[in-house]
């Protein structure tokens, strides 16, 4: 008999998925993580109750983190990714040839581990590559104490709420600061804004004192239920937001990279943000 695991990032709406075989499920000792089949789905994890990616729909959120700042970039050598432990983001940012190593800062290594046994698709190989750098560790203290600096800064927090809370902080983002080159580009999930509206508030007041630019930009992933994502962009670098299609286009026909969801003219529509949030960022 199936059971259902009913997402509680809402206190009094959610969504429910039917866990057709239950893969995997323990407790980290960070947080608890459960991974299982579902048909319509595939392979889907979940930690402390809140889904965080399925085999279906991921590549339009690791498309759309990884891609934009990636070709708004145009010449990124140096990657650094906070979380994203399924493996997703180091696989898209991987397929940059320009790209010369990537350090990744995980703070779970289980969730690697698991990530790569039951959605290995994800990362599809990316753990094995040696442009790969693996750091197990707390993602506020890395940045905090880390001497050296990144083109391009991806934060693959889970929701801000347990060990994924941090990476929502005024600390975190000093020190993604100090560690981002002078034209280099931080971006980071940020939730549903619709229904997360608090969440788009508070990361934009405390990016704008230090950047010369903090802004969003967009995408819809069918199972973070209530409609669009919003992606946090900051920026010292002001040219980077306003890229040229021609120019983007060119950089993506160069780079030569298969994509199912990121295009250069959809990569221009997602910074047009809904009325709503411009009225609460204002």
């Amino acid at each position: 008999m199936s059971q259902n695991c009913l997402e509680t990032l809402y206190p009094s709406w959610g969504q429910q998925f039917v866990m057709d075989e239950v893969l995997f499920e323990v407790n980290t000792g960070h947080q608890h993580l459960v991974i299982f089949k579902n048909d319509q789905w595939g392979n889907v994890m979940a930690l402390d109750g809140v889904i965080q990616t399925t085999e279906k729909d991921e590549f339009i959120y690791h498309e759309m983190m990884t891609h934009v700042p990636m070709f708004a970039h145009g010449h990124a050598k140096k990657v650094l990714i906070i979380g994203g432990g399924d493996g997703g983001i180091l696989r898209e940012v991987l397929k940059h040839q320009n790209v010369e190593s990537v350090t990744q800062v995980e703070i779970d290594q289980q969730v690697i581990d698991m990530c790569v046994k039951y959605l290995p698709n994800h990362s599809a190989g990316a753990y094995d590559n040696p442009k790969t750098h693996i750091v197990i560790a707390d993602g506020v203290d890395f940045v905090n104490n880390c001497t050296e600096q990144f083109d391009v800064i991806i934060s693959d927090a889970t929701d801000p709420m347990g060990p994924g809370e941090v990476l929502f902080t005024s600390r975190f983002y000093q020190g993604i600061k100090s560690c981002l080159k002078e034209d280099g580009v931080f971006v980071a999930q940020n939730g549903v804004c619709f229904l997360q509206t608090d969440e788009v508030v508070t990361t934009f007041k405390r990016l704008l004192p230090l950047f010369k630019e903090a802004s969003f930009y967009s995408g819809a992933v069918p199972t973070y239920v209530g409609g669009m994502m919003t992606f946090a962009w900051a920026t010292d670098n002001l040219a980077l937001k306003n890229v040229d299609i021609t120019t983007l286009d060119s950089r993506f026909a160069q780079a030569n990279i298969k994509t199912r969801f990121y295009t250069p003219m959809l990569h221009k529509a997602s910074f047009a943000l809904p009325q709503y949030i411009l009225d609460v960022l204002n």
